[in-house]
């Protein structure tokens, strides 16, 4: 095996571990944020991290209504339906009508919905931080092969 082929199978097995070990964190992510709510007195939590980033869609874009929010996840409408509707039933989020459309619904978040948003941003500017300083290891063009690489597998694994 040439040095070429060698490095290709040792990005594999790095691929794979990177793949079960982001596996193990989604797991105890949502245990995670969670616990920091229950810290912040936040009493109700979605229990999924879904219905969260359906909480974060619609306070970055209130109103919004199904379509919106199934096109910016990249989710099916009937997910969107069945989550909005979970919300809706827990009070993480309103249903309203605007003045010149009585057909089509949209949401809003209530206080809780808010409480949610608010901190799930937070979170996110912390994770960011954390990366970009985890980042500062890397050349500018180790950087720039890094995000070709993630573009890339990101186009591939969308293509499946």
């Amino acid at each position: 095996m040439d040095a070429k082929e060698r490095t290709k199978q040792l990005l594999y097995e790095q691929y794979i571990r990177f793949l079960h070990v982001y596996e193990s964190y989604k797991v105890t992510e949502i245990e995670h944020f969670q616990s920091i709510a229950q810290r912040e007195a936040i009493e109700k939590f979605p229990q999924n991290l879904t219905a969260v980033h359906v909480i974060d869609c619609i306070g970055r874009h209130e109103p919004i209504n199904n379509t919106g929010i199934a096109e910016a996840m990249n989710l099916s409408k009937a997910s969107i339906t069945k989550i909005g509707s979970k919300l809706l039933e827990e009070g993480f989020v309103k249903r309203t009508q605007m003045n010149d459309n009585k057909k089509e619904s949209y949401f809003r978040l209530s206080q809780q919905g808010k409480k949610i948003f608010e901190l799930h941003e937070r979170l996110h500017e912390l994770e960011a931080e954390r990366f970009y300083r985890f980042l500062d290891r890397y050349s500018e063009m180790e950087l720039k092969v890094i995000h070709k690489f993630l573009q890339d597998t990101s186009i591939d694994i969308e293509s499946r």
